[in-house]
This record gives structure tokens, sequence and C-alpha cells, in this order.
């Protein structure tokens, strides 16, 4: 993990965290962030809960002490939670996220992360890339489900915009 900057990683996570908010506003009917086509198991909403709660029980409450409880079984069952309150959940999730990882520095990746499910055992860095490719991952779905689901809109939610990545980003973007 010596190779993989901790600033980048917070980076993706807030950028993809920040790509789950747009996409949440281009459900133009609020209802459907709840709704599921067949074959489909999990909602936008769902999904939505279930990334905020994986990182603030992984990076906020093992890695940064915040004393966040993760309830996983209301991440997939909970239903109708508001569109403002679902981003405000994100928003908060990528404060947390970029606070706990600017404080990680001199960190040995290597050794394992801690208190993972079933005494697994993964070394840090592997985990905290995990954490990130989990989070794009479920980013995807949403945006299929999406554009499954309303059809009408194809639009994008720009969520691996690469000019976030950019040192000098251009004046007119």
């Amino acid at each position: 993990m010596d190779c993989v900057n901790l600033e980048w990683l917070s980076i993706l996570m807030t950028r993809e965290l920040s790509a789950f908010s747009r996409e949440l506003d281009l459900f133009e009917d609020e209802s459907l962030i709840w709704s599921t086509v067949p074959g489909i198991a999990n909602s936008a909403g769902n999904l939505t809960l279930h990334v905020c709660g994986n990182l603030q029980h992984f990076i906020g409450a093992i890695l940064g002490g915040t004393g966040y409880v993760r309830d996983r079984e209301r991440e997939f069952s909970a239903r109708g939670i508001g569109r403002a309150e679902l981003q405000a959940n994100l928003a908060r999730t990528s404060d947390v996220v970029r606070t706990v990882l600017s404080k990680l520095l001199g960190r040995d990746f290597t050794t394992d992360f801690p208190e993972l499910p079933g005494g697994l055992r993964v070394p840090f860095g592997l985990f905290l890339l995990h954490l990130s490719t989990h989070l794009a991952f479920h980013l995807g779905q949403a945006g299929y489900l999406r554009r499954l689901l309303t059809g009408e809109n194809p639009q994008s939610s720009d969520a691996m915009a690469i000019r976030v990545l950019a040192v000098e980003p251009p004046a007119s973007v």
C-alpha cells in the first residue's frame, strides 16, 4: 500500500459519494429512489444507506473511533427516506472519510485491518482499496437502476469525472 496515497484514496471515495448524491438528484420522481425492477433486489435508496453504513462503520467507527453503530439490516430494509436525508447522509459520510483518512499517515498498511467480520485477515491497505471499489460498484448499480426505472432520463451523473482528479482543473469546468 506504500505506493497508494491516502489523499488519492480519499479523493476517489469522496468523488464517488458526491456522484451518488447527484445520481439521486437525477430521479425526477423521488419515490422511484425506493423502487427496483424484477431481478434487482436493492433500490438506489438502499444502496445509498449501504455504502454510507459500510464506510461509516469501517472508516468512521473502526479507524476513526466515531462511535457510529451500524445497522446493516436496516440498510437493506428501510424504505421511504427522503432524498434530502439520503444526501445529507452521503455528505456526512464524505466528511468522515476525508477526516479519518487524513489522520492515517504513517500507518503500516501491511498489517491486518482491525475487526473484520468472521475473523478474516486482510492487509490494511488492501481492505481500504476494497472499500473504494465496493463503493464504486454500488454507485454503478444505482446508475443503471435509475436508467432502467426512468427510461426517459439517460443523463449521466458524471460519476467517473476525470477532471476531479486533475492537478489543475481547466478554468472552464
